[in-house]
């Protein structure tokens, strides 16, 4: 790299992977947090908890279109770039505050940061090089590995730091990333000087105002009236299952824009709107193909944690490792040891079991528990620390607040059935921390608080599906087990593996004669993107209607498979929606391309949320059905299209 390309390409690369690494940190336990309900998190419903991952993932993706024109008129590159970085650190400091306003106004400074931040310092990479430098290439090669690289590391980074020291400091340690990636910019600013350009306001059509008049502001217009339509409909029963306002203003939003690119085609000069017209068949694969990648923080993550066999061998380490606690059995096969029934206390109310899992109880709750387990004591310990007590005890330890601060609400799953959420106030402190402890063969162990129905289906309803007792494990003790992040890093990791295979490949099918068009290429993307949901629903076909658990190898499979369509249709999209644009809409163009991947993402969190209303091989083959048909509509347009490259030289 030090020889062959500019040195400024150091910098960028890990700038780069530092923010990558808290950005896919963020993707890999958004989900997660928001609606666990055993450790700590939110404790939101799954519909909820998919609508804000769908949402966050949506604005990630539309923002890079605003910030990228704002750097070009306003800021120059590398102030771009670093105001991302200063947004996207505050926002993950202020998500590691507890409270929900806290939360969410993280997620809006990492949203507006990623919009500073993700468009331009790609943008540098280019400027580092003259106009037909062949180094050119390769130096994107490199950077983009500094993105897999982040990428692959940051959910064995999360699991690490959320095993051992709770989802606040995932939060952190991913703010601190940023703050690295900040020093190292700062460091290099003036070698970065010839990656920069001085602002200059845009002499074309697509300038701040028309943006503004045309797109932005009737997409709040739209957006804000599908919101409160659906609201209304919500509240008179008319909106359909798994769907929220959120949701549906965010689609009102896109209708303007649809119809702006609509019109650029249409009153575009004739020379040029080929081009423009074939853009189309690349945004619906685009969009499509990033709905299905995108599941992987949603709807592949709960099935990694729903229905997946993540028992972890002894070797790997314990930070790689989270106890499986009572939820994860009911649906584990028949030779995996449940928790010890001493292990556990069955509370009156399933409220008073939230409430211990989300860690905000309050003083009637532990009296509560008390009596209904004469057998349990209650220890007090230390707001921080472990009172000298074991960690069996310390372990199991939750926060006590006073008389009426903890709120408990009553909301609706995207089953429509009836769930709990607890909340406290921002800045509400704890009075108490406490542990119900019980005295087994001599041994103190802190117990875990479970409503009577978890309770039966761990032991009674095993005994009657299997015809026998479980086996149990020591009192007190947990299966230990992979957490459910981490089977994302397979996408980053085939992303590495498999990117030489793939150019090696095409490569000797081009010297042979039979090397694929740029338009087959996306063509077999989708084909790929496709069989990988097949794979899926097969898997869905094997948990006997998603009671039980089956085997990891279908979700590496699935990531080996999707991973080779994203490396034949990823790239190639983005290629071709510079090449067949005229230079002075290619802004615009390639802003549209960030807008169907925005599209799609909301898609992602939208399929989430109505996972469970379906059975895994239903919800699997709908997914398959929709790539499919993008699938056979680029085919269809094939001809057309591969005539249309041909003409533009792409």
């Amino acid at each position: 790299m030090s020889k062959r390309h500019p040195s400024g390409l150091y910098a960028l690369f890990f700038t780069e992977m530092w923010e990558r690494l808290a950005f896919y940190t963020m993707v890999g336990i958004l989900l997660l947090y928001t609606t666990d309900t055993e450790r700590g998190g939110l404790g939101m419903p799954s519909a909820e908890g998919n609508e804000i991952y769908g949402l966050y993932l949506a604005f990630v993706y539309f923002t890079p279109f605003l910030g990228g024109m704002l750097a070009d008129r306003f800021l120059g590159y590398r102030r771009a770039v670093l105001v991302g970085a200063v947004c996207m650190a505050t926002g993950l400091f202020l998500m590691s505050v507890p409270g929900k306003s806290f939360f969410l106004l993280g997620l809006l400074g990492l949203i507006v940061g990623n919009g500073f931040f993700k468009p331009n310092i790609s943008v540098m990479v280019g400027n580092l090089y003259e106009p037909g430098d062949p180094r050119r290439d390769a130096g994107f090669n490199i950077f983009y590995m500094g993105i897999n690289i982040g990428a692959l590391f940051a959910n064995l980074l999360a699991a690490a730091v959320r095993n051992e020291a709770g989802w606040l400091w995932t939060f952190r340690i991913a703010g601190f990333g940023l703050l690295i990636s900040m020093v190292i910019l700062l460091s290099q600013w003036k070698r970065l000087e010839a990656a920069d350009r001085p602002p200059k306001k845009s002499e074309g059509g697509s300038g701040m105002g028309v943006v503004f008049a045309k797109i932005l502001l009737p997409t709040a217009a739209f957006g804000a009236v599908g919101y409160f339509l659906a609201k209304w409909m919500a509240t008179e029963g008319m909106l359909p299952a798994g769907m929220r306002p959120a949701i549906v203003g965010f689609l009102f939003g896109m209708l303007p824009v649809i119809y702006f690119f609509v019109s650029l085609v249409r009153n575009a000069k004739e020379s040029e709107r080929p081009g423009l017209r074939a853009l189309l068949p690349i945004y619906i694969a685009g969009g499509t193909f990033f709905m299905i990648l995108h599941l992987n923080g949603s709807a592949m993550t709960q099935w990694a944690r729903d229905q997946t066999s993540r028992s972890a061998p002894s070797w790997v380490l314990s930070i790689w490792k989270q106890e499986a606690l009572p939820s994860y059995y009911p649906t584990a096969g028949e030779d995996v040891p449940r928790p010890d029934p001493r292990s556990l206390a069955i509370a009156s109310d399933p409220t008073h079991a939230r409430m211990f899992g989300q860690q905000r109880m309050d003083p009637k709750t532990v009296t509560a528990i008390a009596e209904a387990n004469p057998d349990l004591e209650v220890v007090e310990l230390p707001l921080q620390g472990d009172g000298n007590e074991p960690t069996a005890v310390s372990s199991r330890a939750v926060k006590v607040f006073a008389e009426g601060v903890v709120k408990v609400n009553e909301v609706e799953d995207s089953h429509g059935a009836k769930t709990i959420a607890v909340e406290v106030p921002e800045g509400a402190k704890a009075e108490r921390r406490v542990a119900f402890v019980r005295e087994v063969d001599g041994e103190r162990i802190g117990v875990f608080v479970i409503p009577q129905e978890l309770h039966s289906a761990l032991y009674q309803r095993y005994e009657e599906r299997f015809g026998h007792p479980p086996q149990t494990l020591p009192p007190g003790k947990y299966l230990g087990v992979f957490n459910s992040e981490l089977y994302q890093s397979w996408n980053a990791f085939f992303v590495i593996a498999l990117t030489p295979l793939l150019v090696g490949f095409f490569a000797s099918l081009q010297r042979r004669g039979r090397g694929l068009t740029t338009a087959q290429k996306l063509l077999l993307g989708m084909v790929l993107t496709t069989v990988a949901l097949l794979l899926m629903a097969l898997a869905g076909s094997m948990t006997d209607g998603g009671t039980t658990r089956v085997t990891g190898m279908w979700l590496v499979g699935f990531y080996a498979i999707v991973t080779l369509g994203e490396l034949c249709l990823s790239p190639m999209g983005l290629s071709l929606v510079t090449k067949l644009t005229p230079p002075h809409l290619v802004g615009l163009t390639m802003g549209g391309w960030f807008l169907a991947t925005a599209f799609g993402n909301n898609f992602s969190g939208f399929f989430g949320g109505i996972q469970g209303m379906m059975s895994p091989v239903s919800f699997f083959l709908l997914l398959a059905g929709l790539a499919g048909l993008v699938a056979l509509y680029l085919r269809l347009v094939l001809p057309g299209l591969n005539a249309t490259i041909q003409k533009y030289g792409a």
